[in-house]
Parts: C-alpha cells; structure tokens; sequence
C-alpha cells in the first residue's frame, strides 16, 4: 500500500465514522425526549389515578411508613440510576426510571387536592412552553453555558438548605420568595442540561448501549427539571378550589 492508498483508507475511514456519528446524534436526541415525555405522561396518569382513588391516598398519606418509604424509593431509584448508569444493562436503567416516575406520580397526587384541575392544567402548559423555550436555548446558543450551571447547582444547593429552614420557620412570605427562586434556578438548569446533554450525545460514535444509557440519563435530568419547574410554578400561580 503506497501513501496516497493510505491516506485514501483514512480519508474514508475518518467519514465513515463522522457519517456514524451524524446519523447517530439525531437518534440519540431522540430518544431523549422520547424518554422524557414517556416519563412525565405515566407520572400525570398515576398522580390522577391516585388521586381519584380514596383508599390509596389514604394508604399513603395516612400511612407514615408507606409515605416516607415512598419518598425513600424516590432517592434511591435516582441514585441508583446515576451512580451504577455503567453497571447496569439499559433495559434494567429503563425499568428503574419507569418505576421512578410510578412513585414520583404517587408522591405528586396530593397537588389535585390541594389545587383545582383547571389550575393545574393551566399551571402545566405554562411550564410546557417555558420548558420548551429555555431547552431551544440551551441547544442552539454558542455560548458555553457550564460557568451558568456551575452557579445555579451551586443556588440549588442553597434553595435545599433554605427549604429546610423554612419548613420550621412556616414564614409564607419566604416560601413565595423561594418559589420564585426555584423556578429561575430550574429554567437556567433546563438550558444548562440541554446544551450539556447536546454535547454528551455529539461524542457518541453511534447508538450504541452505551450511548443510549446516556440518552437515559439526559431525559431523567430534563424530566426532572420539568418536574420541579412545574411543582414552584404551581406554588406561585395555584388556584385551590
């Protein structure tokens, strides 16, 4: 093989993989949403189905055992989802985030009683276009967006903590204020987390397992982005009946 036929090989090779690549990315992106939506559509129908079911938010909210293994099971799916994401086979990841998104709609249940179903639906579909917006940012802005995600996990941490506080202190006016905060925290994190699973994905060779894991893990952080942008709007624009 002379130069020219080597550089010929490489040459093909180097656009074989990039054709790879670019065929694999949209896929990936895909998939993120996919998961996404799939996550948040079974999180609504078991909110409302436990919701409309007296003797199960009776189990759960009267049963102090039951809830806090609820909330216990919540921790630990994520957990375990994020942390053994390289040990686990993408069916077993799929699974754990399905049955994190059962639990998560039968901890939510209690916001149809506590606000009017026309609150709530009006309350989701703001969250659905401010999620929308900031996603579309943070996937097509050039600008690098890791110093913003650094400050705002950094402002996650202190809303935590303030929570905490407040849940002693029963001050109404610091919750509002905290509602407010946490819906800018999580708007810069819906960007943030956009453009970092954007970048994620434009690295991945093809749609392999591996990279699919890692489509997983991107709509379980979009999902819970959405989440709990959803949960501070509400606080701040609720209606109860």
């Amino acid at each position: 093989m002379n130069y020219q036929d080597f550089e010929l090989k490489e040459y093909s090779s180097a656009n074989e993989r990039l054709w790879e690549t670019s065929k694999a990315f949209p896929v990936l992106m895909r998939k993120v949403y996919v998961w996404m939506t799939l996550a948040l559509t079974i999180t609504g129908f078991t909110a409302y189905g436990v919701a409309t079911s007296p003797g199960l938010m009776q189990a759960i909210y009267t049963n102090q055992l039951l809830f806090w293994g609820l909330i216990i099971a919540e921790f630990a799916l994520v957990f375990g989802v994020s942390a053994a994401i390289n040990k686990l086979s993408l069916t077993t990841a799929t699974m754990m985030f399905i049955l994190y998104s059962v639990v998560n709609g039968a901890t939510l249940s209690v916001i149809f009683l506590a606000y009017s179903l026309a609150s709530i639906a009006t309350v989701f579909f703001i969250t659905a276009g401010t999620f929308a917006a900031m996603a579309f940012i943070g996937y097509t802005t050039k600008t690098d967006l890791s110093s913003m995600g650094k400050i705002v996990l950094m402002a996650l941490i202190g809303l935590i903590i303030a929570t905490i506080v407040n849940v002693f202190m029963k001050s109404a006016m610091f919750d509002l204020i905290l509602s407010y905060v946490g819906v800018l925290i999580f708007v810069g994190l819906t960007a943030y987390d956009s453009q970092k699973i954007k970048q994620m994905l434009l690295q991945a060779p093809d749609a392999s397992e591996a990279a699919q894991k890692v489509a997983l893990l991107g709509a379980l952080s979009l999902y819970l982005d959405f989440v709990n942008l959803f949960l501070y709007l509400l606080r701040i624009f609720g209606k109860r009946d």
